[in-house]
């Protein structure tokens, strides 16, 4: 799928980005059709599987940005290229200095004009909202635009923070807040959407009802305030860092505050795998983990296993 989001992101980095995307693929191949990854001098977002392919891909790519273009190679991953996967790829490199709009990604890589077919499927996509998989069809490429079906709103920016963003950000199916008092507690270069306020537990009425959250602040008093704005707002799940202590005196302090004990049972803490370690880096893996592993129930009780 085509994620705009990330394009738009890698082009605050670079004035033109080259894309890089598996458009077919014969027999074995290292990943996908529709994976992509975006590339600029000094930088990358995303995967076609790594190894000589991603490699030969890349030098080709960031060689085509000066001029621009479209380039279309199909390419035998064993003669080409030694390896023993076994199967063909194609792969379509297109340069990019702005995100394109529209209900689905159709582009000719031929040179082809509009066939018949892909008219009919841009019709479907802007009359009844059809999205169709990504394919090579008569010589254009066609692709569905991303849209994230989680949202995930992490709650400080900190180690741990910073270790989750770093682990949840490539995920193509995630869509990522990031919450903390100031513009200076972000990274320069923050891979999400991130929202700086002096009292960080007021954004929670932005959040939406089925987001899922991470709440990794630096302050005790700032994480009780979420959780208590949080159970009154409403989630898909919540996750809270802490030890059993930490979380013994929250719920006796939410339950001050007029929650019972099944809305307080949604809240996971601690967060992250213990047999991993508390580096945050360790951390932030366990918490992704698990967060793959389930989905959200929406609109229920139901306590998500994030520990």
């Amino acid at each position: 799928m085509f994620d705009r989001a990330a394009l738009a992101a890698a082009l605050t980095f670079c004035p033109r980005v080259a894309r890089v995307v598996v458009a077919a693929v014969e027999g074995s191949g290292p990943r996908e059709v529709g994976a992509s990854m975006l590339l600029w001098p000094g930088g990358q977002s995303g995967t076609i599987g790594g190894g000589t392919l991603e490699h030969q891909a890349t030098q080709s790519a960031l060689s085509l940005i000066p001029q621009g273009g479209t380039r279309l190679d199909r390419i035998a991953l064993g003669p080409a290229l030694g390896q023993c996967c076994g199967g063909a790829v194609t792969l379509v490199t297109e340069v990019y200095d702005r995100v394109p709009d529209g209900p689905l990604i159709a582009r000719s890589v031929s040179g082809q004009p509009l066939p018949l077919a892909v008219k009919r499927l841009l019709a479907a996509a802007r009359g009844q909202g059809d999205q169709p998989r990504t394919q090579l069809l008569q010589g254009w490429l066609i692709e569905p635009i991303l849209h994230p079906s989680r949202q995930v709103w992490i709650w400080g920016a900190g180690h741990v923070g910073r270790a989750l963003v770093g682990v949840l950000h490539p995920l193509p199916d995630v869509a990522l807040t990031w919450v903390d008092i100031a513009p200076d507690r972000f990274p320069d270069t923050a891979p999400a959407r991130i929202l700086p306020t002096p009292d960080p537990a007021t954004a929670v009425a932005l959040a939406p009802k089925d987001a899922e959250h991470l709440i990794v602040t630096f302050s005790h008093t700032l994480d009780l305030e979420l959780c208590h704005r949080l159970l009154s707002h409403g989630f898909a799940s919540c996750g809270l860092i802490g030890s059993a202590t930490k979380w013994a005196r929250f719920r006796s302090r939410l339950g001050a505050l007029g929650h019972g004990p099944a809305e307080i049972g949604r809240i996971t803490c601690p967060i992250g795998n213990p047999a991993l370690g508390k580096h945050p880096q360790a951390i932030a893996l366990g918490v992704a983990a698990q967060l793959l592993a389930q989905r959200p129930h929406v609109g229920t009780l139901e306590k998500r296993s994030i520990s």
